[in-house]
């Protein structure tokens, strides 16, 4: 092998990038595993003692320094299946937008055409806005146009749109007002995000829908969460005081806050006092904490708020103090106790006080404005009077502002305003956060003005789109929901431990069972693999989800396979009298193993590629370690295996490859494949028209991704009898719910149809009440709502609902088109692929129906047990990621085949075409059950052991495995087989 100095170079490099990236993750751990001690099981003393160390060093790198806040960006991201939280995929109404702009027009053509395209779009890939068009065009048959006055030639719109104009010409504007209004709406769900907290939160578009895919893994109020994100944006105009006239009071709010917090402190002194005491280990940080204690009791205000007080004329500021992002929510509470607020002089006694919408540049300080408010608390000038808002820039040409125009009527306020307020502050206020805060240097007759601040040239672009979103009712509604508690998370992290440490090892003592002292260099190649991959998932910020832990362990038992094939051409080549060097070098080559491997990893990596691409959420978690590992593997398994072997065989040792007990094993086999496979072609038919009998009679078991629906999965202290809860349930929601046991016997999973047509946030709280309602019977005494719900912070949860999925109708429509699609394109890359690799159709359609066929017998299976077996069989997206996973593993084993079986095409040009075939699949024999054994060992420890939530993933990647074996050399061989001998006797 040449260049191997560079090699050991790069994976020594390599290998120590990927140990720097998951260090952080053991350090966020020790520090986290610190602040459980010190809690002792209090959440709230936890949390604080973590507030309480986030900015303090915790690592120490060489010359570099990281506090807590930045070991924990840089640590493992779990999804929200491994750690709690929310995910979802919601939907700005475009409807509602064209509402906006038509300023809710009466016209019944207008309306008609919006009802249509509502109907329509249930079952159509087009986007809402070209549905309306068409619907438009069908309703007014030109009797009206869209410029109508009545319609959108409205005041709002007149200087985009006038009567004059064409539907096409409107159409062109219309598209690029919504256009606006979704990217408004996305910014303002993207700030909301930023201020939930959460570790890696995740928020993208998908395309021009007006869909937004949102993961909040670790979201502790769920229902707020919900709430924020479903809400409108609301935007105001209010006057402001400055901080000449607030800093008297917070002087004395600080004074009072020491009198009212004096004995809280005494309490919490005497706590870290005896923790100290208790384990000197975390000493050092608890010293810190006591300083810090120390402060806040004289000063417990200004210990984490810094009061603007001026010194001077030119001092005074719309800001009124400042504080670190992390204090925000401590200083709120402060300012908001009765007693505080007593001390509020009699003009002020209306105050708010509101946050900057971000932090100060490089900073995590943010500013605090105090705005004058009233006892309804309306502001003098709503958002609904903004006719529009565009980036732009000052006099100069260099600082990027927002200049704004409002209608008449917001004219006329804003004239008011900014004349009774020259020489004072007005802030623009957006969801309670504060945009600008500008002074204003003049009275503003005609509504039209300038926004100035510290702006970027997209902070000022957004800022104009979220003043613009004031006029467009663009709420957004959730579609697809699925909510996981803490405690189901950390059960899940436990069972997936448990999983991967058994898989692993189930691996390292096969390889050296089977091959002796080159199995341990199998085995270093392997957890170097292991590493390279956690280390990758780390540099690259990517989530680790529970199915995203499968597909490592899958990687597990596919990543041994490159080092079967190396190996099994190696003993060939030892077998044929080669000395070692010879054998090793023959068995690494291009012409050896090299081409089966690339050929068989490449299939395997483009159905990851189809997975990402078609899949969200868990199944890309899957589909990027799958495709992780397979490079990863590949890397190892070439040069990692390759450099080891190589420097054993230099010191003139031998090597067998095999054990005394497996010498011979799979050896000399000869086997008539092609004899059989008229057996094999009438088993098959029989399972498969079985199978098509049952889909038509027994069905499929849909979750609710594919039929719209809500599911909660529900945990009670004993076990308790479907059929009974389901009868009990039918009283409260009218129907009866499908209720079955999941996993354990006092854990079932109930879905429910209750008002599934409806997903606003109100529906979903009222049926988790009449869940809860018709439940109490079988809860302990005692049970409240609120010990019912998912508890995202509590992992001890133990009893009530652990976690929830929610899926409308429209999306459900959509999943399903995508699930088809994946397996189409799939079936069509593969096909491509093959053909370019071997030159002829009939290789390529001999894989496209062995694949064809294990994904009928894998339905078939399911449709024939999931009323039979004691664990959940839906076919949902996690299915279809374990449908394309058997794709890509039934195509590595036949691609295998047919490399060799091309080879000795090459190689005995004067053997029957029957004879190639059979030596082909009989000298793969030994790679193919070694390879599928080791997969299938490393699959059943998942599904024993990965927890229930995937135990039909994992049931169906077996099935397939087992199918997919059998069919890559029984079917797919022979009908490439059939296919060629035919045209061999046309020509």
């Amino acid at each position: 092998m040449q260049n191997k100095g560079l090699i050991k170079t790069f994976a020594i490099l390599f290998g120590l990038i990927c140990v720097y990236y998951l260090s952080f993750t053991w350090v966020n751990n020790r520090v986290e595993n610190d602040a459980k001690e010190f809690a002792n099981g209090d959440a709230a003393k936890q949390e604080a003692y973590l507030d309480s160390v986030a900015n303090v060093p915790v690592a120490n790198y060489l010359y570099t320094e990281y506090t807590h806040s930045e070991i924990q960006d840089k640590a493992i991201n779990l999804g929200l299946d491994l750690k709690g939280g929310i995910n979802a995929t919601l939907e700005v109404s475009v409807r509602d937008i064209l509402m906006g702009l038509s300023n809710d027009s009466k016209n019944p053509i207008f309306n008609k055409a919006l009802a249509d395209a509502s109907a329509a779009q249930e079952g159509s890939d087009e986007t809402y806005v070209n549905l309306f068009f068409d619907a438009f065009e069908a309703e007014s048959k030109g009797s009206v146009k869209l410029s109508d006055p009545s319609i959108f030639g409205n005041k709002s719109l007149k200087d985009k749109i006038n009567f004059k104009m064409t539907d096409e010409e409107v159409k062109s504007v219309l598209k690029d007002e919504v256009k606006g209004s979704i990217g408004t709406a996305f910014e303002v769900l993207r700030n909301r995000i930023d201020r939930f907290g959460v570790t890696s939160p995740n928020i993208q578009r998908i395309g021009e829908s007006g869909r937004v895919l949102i993961e909040l893994p670790g979201a502790r109020d769920i229902a707020r969460v919900k709430k924020l994100l479903t809400g409108t944006a609301k935007l105001q105009f209010w006057e402001t005081y400055d901080n000449t006239e607030t800093a008297n009071f917070f002087i004395q709010a600080n004074s009072k806050l020491a009198e009212i917090l004096k004995p809280e402190v005494e309490e919490t002194e005497e706590t870290t006092d005896s923790i100290a005491s208790e384990d000197s280990q975390i000493d050092d940080l608890l010293g810190k904490v006591q300083d810090s204690i120390d402060t806040k009791a004289t000063s417990p205000l200004f210990s984490i708020m810094y009061p603007s007080i001026p010194q001077n004329q030119n001092q005074r500021s719309s800001v009124v103090g400042s504080a670190n992002v992390k204090d925000t929510a401590t200083v709120n509470k402060y300012l908001a106790m009765k007693e505080v607020r007593a001390l509020l002089p009699n003009n002020m006694v209306y105050a708010k006080f509101l946050w900057d919408a971000k932090p100060v540049e490089k900073t995590e300080v943010i500013n605090l404005y105090a705005i004058v408010s009233n006892r309804e608390d309306v502001a003098p000038i709503e958002g609904d009077v903004v006719s529009d808002a565009s980036q732009t820039f000052d006099q100069m040409g260099v600082n990027p502002e927002v200049s704004m125009s409002m209608n008449s009527k917001g004219s006329k306020l804003w004239a008011k305003m900014t004349e009774e307020n020259v020489g004072q502050f007005v802030a623009v206020v957006l969801d309670d956060y504060v945009y600008s805060a500008p002074n204003v240097n003049g009275p503003i007759p005609n509504g039209r003005t300038s926004i100035s601040g510290n702006f970027t040239i997209d902070e000022a672009q957004d800022l104009a789109n979220a003043l613009k979103s004031g006029k467009l009712p663009a709420a957004a509604k959730i579609l697809e929901s699925s909510v996981v508690g803490a405690s189901l998370g950390q059960e899940a992290i436990n069972s997936s431990a448990i999983a991967f440490i058994l898989a692993l090892c189930i691996v390292l003592v096969w390889m050296i069972f089977y091959y002796g002292k080159a199995g341990i260099f199998a085995n270093i190649a392997l957890l170097v693999n292991i590493l390279f991959i956690f280390g990758t998932l780390i540099a690259f910020g990517a989530v680790l989800t529970l199915p995203g832990v499968a597909g490592i362990i899958i990687t597990i038992g596919m990543s041994v396979d490159a080092n079967v094939i190396i190996y099994e051409r190696i003993k060939e080549a030892l077998n044929k009298g080669k000395v070692l060097k010879e054998a090793v070098k023959e068995g690494f080559s291009f012409e050896g193993a090299l081409s089966a491997i690339i050929d068989a990893n490449i299939t395997t990596f483009l159905t990851g590629v189809i997975l990402y691409i078609f899949g969200s959420g868990p199944i890309r978690g899957f589909a990027t370690t799958l495709m992780i590992g397979i490079l990863t593997s590949l890397i190892t398994a070439v040069f990692i295996t390759r450099l080891l072997i190589d420097w054993y065989a230099n010191r003139d040792h031998t090597m067998s490859f095999n054990t005394a007990i497996t010498k011979g094993w799979f050896q000399n086999i000869r086997v008539d494949f092609l004899k059989k496979r008229k057996i094999a072609y009438f088993i098959s038919g029989l399972i498969i028209i079985g199978g098509i009998g049952s889909l038509v009679t027994n069905g499929l078991n849909y979750g609710v991704d594919f039929t719209g629906g809500r599911t909660y999965t529900v945990r009670f202290d004993q076990p308790t009898s479907s059929t009974e809860v389901g009868s009990t349930l039918k009283d409260v929601f009218g129907d009866a719910p499908e209720v079955k046991t999941y996993g354990s016997s006092n854990q079932l999973k109930i879905t429910t149809k209750y008002k599934v047509d409806e997903n606003s946030v109100e529906v979903g709280d009222e049926v988790q009440e009449l869940l809860y309602k018709g439940l109490q019977t079988y809860l302990p005494d005692g049970t409240t709502l609120e010990d019912f719900k998912i508890s995202s912070t509590d992992t001890e949860h133990k009893i009530g609902l652990m976690s929830s999925m929610e899926v409308g109708p429209t999306i459900a429509d959509d999943i399903q088109q995508a699930a088809v699609w994946a397996i189409i394109g799939s079936l069509i890359v593969v096909f491509l692929y093959i053909l370019l690799r071997f030159r002829k159709w009939q290789y390529s359609l001999g894989a496209v129906v062995a694949v064809f066929h294990d994904v009928l017998i894998v339905l078939a299976v399911f449709s024939i047990f999931y009323k039979i077996l004691p664990f959940d069989m839906e076919i949902d997206q996690s299915f279809i990621a374990a449908l394309l996973t058997v794709v890509g593993y039934s195509l590595n084993d036949t691609v295998v085949i047919f490399d060799r079986i091309r080879e000795f095409t090459g190689k005995h040009e004067t053997w029957p075409f029957m004879r190639i075939v059979n030596a082909g699949l009989s000298s793969t024999l030994g790679r193919t059950i070694n390879t599928s054994l080791t997969t299938l060992l490393v699959l059943l420890s998942i599904f024993i052991f990965g927890g229930d939530s995937i135990k039909g993933f994992m049931f169906a990647m077996i099935v397939g495995v087992v199918v997919g074996t059998y069919s890559s050399l029984f079917i797919a061989s022979p009908i490439m087989y059939d296919t060629t001998k035919k045209l061999i006797k046309e020509k």
